[in-house]
Formats: C-alpha cells, sequence, structure tokens
C-alpha cells in the first residue's frame, strides 16, 4: 500500500475533533480507533438494538461505518480546514454481520485534490477471529472551508446554476473551484 503525506500537520487531530461532532456515531457507539495519513479504523460494539429481523447487524449501520472511515482517512490528506463529503459509494455484503465488534477500515486507494477515492472494509471481531462482512469503494468530494461556511439551502436556485453548459455533467471542471456549485447542478438541474 502506498504511504501518503498529510498536508494539515494536525490532521489527527482535525479528525478526532470532526469525528467527536458526528451524533449519529455517538447514537450508534462507534468509536475512533486510530489514524494515520490515508487510514482510518472505526470500531463499532455489536448491540441488539441495532439489528434486523435476524438478528445480524443492519445494513445500514454496517454501511454508515465504512463510509464515515472511508471519509475520513480521505480528510487525513486534505488541507487543514477542509473536509469531504461522500458523492458515490458502492458495497458488498460478504457474510451476516454478527460478532462482539465490528471494526471499520477505512483507506485512501487514490487521492486528489478534488475526488478521492477509497476502500472500506467491515469485519466482525469475535474471540479473537475476524471474519469480513462488507467491503466498500467509495468517492469522496474534497469541501474547502469558504465552501462548507455557505449554506446551499438558502441559495435561489438560479444562483446556484451556471451559465457555463460545455460538460454540465463534469463535477471537476475549472479545477475544483465550485465543486458544491457544481453539485447542486447535478442534483437540480434547471
Amino acid at each position: 500500500m502506498d504511504r501518503f503525506q498529510a498536508q494539515d500537520p494536525d490532521f489527527a487531530g482535525s479528525v478526532r475533533r470532526s469525528f467527536e461532532t458526528l451524533t449519529l456515531m455517538r447514537t450508534l457507539g462507534a468509536r475512533l480507533l486510530s489514524v494515520a495519513p490515508g487510514i482510518v479504523d472505526i470500531e463499532l460494539p455489536f448491540r441488539d438494538d441495532l439489528t434486523q429481523h435476524h438478528g445480524f447487524l443492519a445494513g445500514a449501520v454496517v454501511t454508515a461505518i465504512a463510509d464515515v472511515a472511508c471519509g475520513y482517512a480521505a480528510m487525513t490528506l486534505m488541507p487543514s480546514g477542509a473536509s469531504v463529503v461522500t458523492i458515490e459509494y458502492k458495497v458488498n455484503f460478504l457474510s451476516p454481520a454478527r460478532g462482539q465488534r465490528m471494526l471499520a477500515r477505512g483507506r485512501v486507494v487514490r487521492p486528489g485534490r478534488t475526488v478521492t477515492v477509497c476502500s472500506g472494509d467491515v469485519v466482525a471481531l469475535d474471540h479473537g477471529g475476524e471474519k469480513p462482512i462488507a467491503t466498500m469503494l467509495a468517492t469522496m468530494a474534497t469541501m474547502s472551508p469558504a465552501a462548507g461556511a455557505h449554506d446551499q439551502r438558502s441559495a435561489a436556485p438560479s444562483a446556484v446554476r451556471s451559465t457555463k453548459r460545455s460538460h454540465p455533467w463534469c463535477v471537476c471542471r475549472g479545477r475544483g473551484r465550485g465543486l458544491r456549485r457544481r453539485l447542486a447542478e447535478i442534483v437540480a438541474p434547471n
């Protein structure tokens, strides 16, 4: 695996502080285990109240910890103050999620200035053994500090639309500038 260089000297602190604000992770009882450039591990104890009708951890819960692990793995390589949003993922469930605890391992596959591709694996840990539960391939978009400060919901639709229409499908047109605006155009065209 490639070793990546963090741009933010306090990347681990930034990730840990951000993780502490995630109400979903706190509600689920997930815990951030380790943070390194391009790598994040999240642990979730098995709980009966998070299971589906067969008694296995619900797929939505498994997906949530894998997605968050991938997102924070990408964030470790971002400049200071930047964050990420998930723009796509695909999950394969490999076996039922049952064990003492789940471990989600997020890893950067290919970093980028505006788009980063990550992989995430979730394993069940039970009596010293590991069982593969799910694997994810995720794409994360970089959110600059300035982009995160603007509340897109308050913008009028005409203010969000670009006047350039040469490649309306291309999120990364303009070398990463206006990524949030481009995503809004894709979601709500015209």
